[in-house]
């Protein structure tokens, strides 16, 4: 409904009103000058909550302490929480996940040039030692194969070299 609509409406009611009990000049009041107070309620943006690690931990504990029947009802009505929230938090935590359960999400902090120096020549390291067990693994093929064949080796044509 628009402001308008609704300021006719009130002044309307307010005319109505104002006739019934006699009051002309309520009514010309009202509709001469139609000052409504706007609407008292704020209207709140929905924000996502969040939870600390701390919190969270300090609240399955609590939880993990009542005994009594509705205890739990009333720990979540105090706090403001829902079963889910325990039932996540309780399974977070038994994965072994309670570091994680404070970790902050979002893009990650930028590396220094010494940092982003060390990132690549690490992942460089990791690439040639991956390439050089590679071709451990076909020398080592090569060389049964070659014994299968009855092929000479470079291993015995160094031996037989030697004997002579």
């Amino acid at each position: 409904m628009s402001d308008k609509r609704k300021l006719k409406m009130i002044s309307s009611m307010v005319a109505a009103e104002a006739t019934r009990a006699g009051e002309a000049s309520a009514v010309s009041a009202a509709t001469a000058a139609p000052s409504v107070a706007p609407d008292a309620e704020v209207r709140a943006v929905a924000k996502r909550r969040q939870f600390t690690a701390a919190y969270k931990l300090s609240v399955l504990e609590e939880a993990d302490r009542c005994t009594s029947p509705g205890a739990i009802g009333a720990l979540l009505r105090r706090e403001g929480l829902y079963s889910s929230h325990l039932t996540t938090w309780r399974r977070e935590r038994e994965a072994g996940a309670l570091e994680a359960l404070g970790r902050r999400r979002g893009r990650k902090a930028k590396l220094s040039p010494e940092q982003r120096r060390i990132a690549v020549l690490e992942a460089r390291s990791a690439r040639l030692e991956r390439e050089l067990e590679q071709a451990r693994t076909i020398i080592g093929v090569q060389k049964k194969l070659c014994t299968l064949l009855g092929l000479p080796t470079a291993e015995s044509t160094e031996d037989s070299g030697s004997e002579s």
